[in-house]
């Protein structure tokens, strides 16, 4: 929560290069850059790049940039959506204004692989980080002292967080905003975006090799559970809907979403009742029901335990009358 302007809006500045990754650029832009109808305005976004002028991108189109590094001087946060030339030494330049925005408090965050210019600017040094799940041993091995997590989707250290590849940009840039501002404006900002405001499991359920057999997929058991949550579900119920033994049920868990079947329907249902406190007026009661976790004392218990708070606090600080009124 501290890396604000103190004159209003924060400001995002993204560090692009040539050939320019699109859709990483685009994650960014569209979670800090638009202005939505009814949603407050918390940031500001602009582009720089160290040659001002066209910037060729990596599907054939061309961008316009016309602010230079200078720009980062003044930024509150610092993006880096990609960086295509890895594999090539960054200049002078783009490294001294790397540093000197870290150094004077800028929050540096790098989607995909904006890691290895973070990396090369020694800003990972003895930190934990992530990227796309098929450069992460490249950049261990380049980087011996970064600590390369290759399964998160984002890693957050607060000064500085980068995520994997492509849509896990924005699955690091929703969770900036719930950091700055809470779960309710990065749910709405995530409404309008047509996608869940957070993903459960990390890179391993992508990396790993397609299975032999479409049945082995989790897909249709977790949109099954998704739409039983109000139901007393058991890790019976899951594997029986799966047509598989329990222990093959942990097993696939643990393979695609890297938890285990009773950890992710509890994600679930506290997830579903963060949603109803911030959207709705039902009594804490009937939530519980509605999420399946039988009584406002157990959704109370859950609560405190994955977040530290009661639902009452959390819709004190979050509800729907919090959110407009920004």
């Amino acid at each position: 929560m501290g890396y604000f302007h103190a004159m209003g809006l924060h400001r995002v500045v993204a560090l692009v290069q040539p050939p320019q990754a699109e859709f990483e650029l685009a994650s960014a832009a569209e979670v800090f850059g638009l202005d939505r109808p009814n949603l407050p305005s918390r940031y500001s976004f602009k582009v720089c790049t160290e040659r001002p002028g066209i910037v060729p991108t990596k599907t054939g189109c061309a961008l316009s940039v016309t602010e230079g590094l200078g720009l980062l001087e003044s930024a509150d946060t610092v993006m880096v959506p990609a960086w295509s030339q890895k594999d090539s030494p960054a200049s002078g330049a783009v490294l001294e204004a790397v540093r000197a925005a870290h150094a004077r408090g800028a929050r540096m965050v790098a989607i995909c692989t904006g890691a290895f210019l973070l990396a090369e600017a020694g800003l990972l040094e003895g930190r934990r980080a992530t990227t796309h799940w098929r450069y992460a041993a490249e950049l261990a091995a380049r980087y011996p002292g970064v600590e390369v997590d290759a399964d998160a989707l984002y890693v957050d250290q607060g000064d500085i967080a980068t995520s994997a590849g492509t849509a896990a940009g924005i699955d690091l840039c929703l969770h900036l905003v719930r950091s700055d501002h809470g779960a309710a404006l990065a749910s709405r900002i995530a409404r309008h975006m047509v996608m869940p405001p957070h993903r459960e499991g990390g890179q391993r359920q992508y990396a790993v090799e397609p299975v032999e057999e479409p049945s082995e997929s989790l897909g249709a058991v977790l949109e099954w559970a998704a739409e039983h949550l109000s139901d007393a579900l058991t890790i019976e119920d899951l594997a029986e809907r799966g047509r598989v033994s329990i222990r093959t049920l942990a097993r696939r868990f643990d393979d695609q979403l890297g938890t285990s079947p009773g950890q992710w329907l509890l994600a679930q249902r506290i997830s579903a009742a963060q949603a109803l406190l911030e959207d709705t007026d039902l009594p804490i009661e009937a939530i519980a029901g509605r999420v399946g976790l039988s009584s406002a004392l157990n959704l109370r218990r859950r609560f405190r335990d994955r977040l530290g708070t009661t639902p009452a606090a959390y819709r004190r600080a979050f509800g729907r009358d919090v959110v407009g009124a920004g």
